[in-house]
């Protein structure tokens, strides 16, 4: 399962995905990751979470970050839950179309591995594309 949280900036994405990662390692029998940009959810995160900040790795676009998350599971098959807070930051793009296929692809990884994954994406000009709503 794939799980989109979209929304503009300052509308409470981040803290949805604190909620629900510190909601999950209290109810998931497995391992939970979250992946963010910098360190600034490492008070906020449960310690009991896998916090990984991606700036420390080589993660910079769409595929690198597949990678990093096959990677991850193939080093830990007990991850049962991803949370991915800020999409295009943690990528360093804004491409809807790159964004869709990421989407679809974690999608088909979800379904052979049995990950959840829950991804924020900050977005206020362009709507959610069609494959963006399949997710929300």
């Amino acid at each position: 399962m794939v799980k989109l949280i979209m929304g503009g900036a300052g509308t409470g994405k981040t803290k949805t995905i604190i909620e629900l990662v510190n909601a999950a390692v209290k109810e998931e029998k497995g391992s939970v990751v979250c992946i963010a940009k910098g360190d600034k959810l490492k008070f906020d995160v449960s310690h009991d979470a896998r916090l990984i900040n991606v700036s420390d790795y080589s993660v910079n676009s769409y595929p690198t970050l597949l990678g990093f998350v096959a990677g991850l599971h193939a080093g830990n098959y007990d991850i049962s839950k991803v949370f991915i807070d800020a999409l295009y930051k943690v990528v360093d793009s804004k491409d809807a179309s790159e964004a869709e296929k990421f989407l679809l692809e974690l999608d088909a990884f979800s379904a052979k591995h049995s990950v959840d994954f829950v991804t924020a994406l900050s977005e206020e000009t362009i709507p959610a594309t069609d494959v963006m709503k399949k997710y929300l």
